[in-house]
């Protein structure tokens, strides 16, 4: 196992950057990351959605095939394979719907408790991350715990704010921000 990358080993946050960089790459203007942790019901949820240039109906049918991928920079595209065997493995599930010029939408799901179960990992940094590194795109975070939700929505933040997202301070609280309202959802029994 030395060496070897296995993706029970990876955060599902690195999971999620990596479905809504292809998103990006596909052109999307808009990213919708959700994600539904119903721990009563053991079930973990998460779903991204873009609204990009989609996938062709031959290519979606493999998509999941860690050799077939779109790029030209590398030959595997082991993403959206590693994510599939995950969920698989922790008796979830694995979808991926697409329709060209409207866009592709990805869910994983899995059983909450499985031992083998990826944590969430840093999802405050990926979700900060993207919008940093992507200040023009809008990116819609919704986060639920048992019920509780919280939800950021780049477009409203841009409007409230009438600055670039791009700010490193802004960044820092809105990351900070995230993590306590993540606690909070973590902790409310409501």
């Amino acid at each position: 196992m030395i060496g070897e990358q296995r993706s029970d080993l990876r955060e599902i946050s690195l999971h999620i950057m990596d479905v809504a960089e292809n998103g990006i790459t596909a052109g999307a203007g808009c990213i919708h990351i959700l994600i539904d942790e119903e721990r009563i019901e053991n079930r973990l949820k998460v779903v991204i959605k873009d609204n990009g240039k989609g996938i062709p109906p031959d290519m979606l049918r493999k998509v999941t095939d860690p050799f077939v991928t779109s790029r030209t920079t590398r030959r595997v595209g082991l993403g959206l394979s590693l994510l599939k065997e995950a969920a698989k493995r922790c008796d979830g599930d694995f979808s991926v719907e697409s329709e060209p010029g409207r866009g592709t939408s990805v869910t994983a799901t899995f059983r909450y408790d499985h031992i083998d179960r990826a944590p969430i990992g840093d999802i405050a940094g990926t979700i900060t991350m993207l919008i940093a590194g992507n200040p023009d795109i809008d990116f819609v975070y919704d986060h639920v715990i048992d019920g509780n939700r919280f939800a950021i929505d780049t477009r409203e933040l841009r409007a409230e704010l009438e600055e670039s997202l791009a700010d490193p301070a802004l960044l820092f609280h809105l990351k900070k921000q995230i993590e306590e309202e993540l606690r909070k959802l973590a902790t409310d029994r409501g």
